[in-house]
């Protein structure tokens, strides 16, 4: 007769959130679930990072807003040394500003830290199968921007735009903020903010959202590696 760990493969889970508190309390929950073992808990994205690297866990839990290394840069260099880990964004924070560069990073789900933990455990298990879940207020969102209608055949094309604001235009839409594009580009985070001026004023688009799912439809974004 098969045990329970031999009828259900273990999913192996990493947690990173600054906060203590919040580490130990998912980890209480999940540790209370037959097919679900934490492995490691990091308290920032370099550490969580480096633990990835070295577990290969199946899903990462994964905080936004932590000092250093943020949780989209922290996701975008954990699927680079460990791209088989499903990445969850667990956060309190559902602006686009938040929401469009996980995403874009490689998260596969985004959960606020209201979520029921029956609800985060099912998502845990969904990630472990390349199952998406979505926090309804964060489906709506992105929804809204896959119809947005500046992205349509009205608004202006991207042939006005300099070599300087189309690679401007390219990182934006990999999810970089404007000091992260400027360190890239080796220029003044003030001139980035003038080249993400010009282009939203040539695109006729509204925010930076705009412009990075501007990119992203008509094909602008080069393939990783490229």
């Amino acid at each position: 007769m098969l045990t329970p760990s031999q009828a259900t493969p273990i999913i192996t889970t990493l947690i990173i959130d600054d906060h203590a508190v919040v580490r130990k309390g998912v980890r209480v929950f999940l540790d209370t679930q037959p097919d679900i073992r934490v492995v490691g808990e990091a308290a920032s994205g370099a550490e969580g990072v480096t633990l990835a690297a070295d577990l290969a866990p199946d899903v990462v839990l994964m905080d936004l807003v932590m000092p250093g290394m943020d949780g989209v840069a922290a996701t975008r260099a954990l699927k680079r040394v460990s791209p088989r880990s499903q990445v969850i964004v667990l956060t309190s924070y559902h602006e686009d500003e938040h929401i469009f560069p996980a995403i874009r990073a490689g998260a596969i789900s985004y959960l606020l830290k209201d979520v029921d933990p029956a609800e985060l455990a099912e998502a845990v298990r969904r990630a472990a199968r390349g199952e998406a879940t979505l926090h309804p207020r964060v489906a709506a969102r992105v929804i809204q921007e896959i119809h947005a209608t500046p992205v349509s055949k009205t608004t202006a094309s991207y042939a006005d735009l300099t070599e300087r604001e189309m690679e401007v235009l390219r990182l934006l839409a990999e999810g970089l903020s404007n000091s992260d594009i400027a360190e890239r580009l080796v220029i003044s985070e003030k001139t980035v903010k003038s080249h993400v001026s010009n282009i939203l004023g040539k695109l006729h688009l509204a925010d930076r959202t705009q412009a990075a799912v501007y990119a992203w439809k008509k094909g602008l974004m080069r393939p990783e590696g490229d």
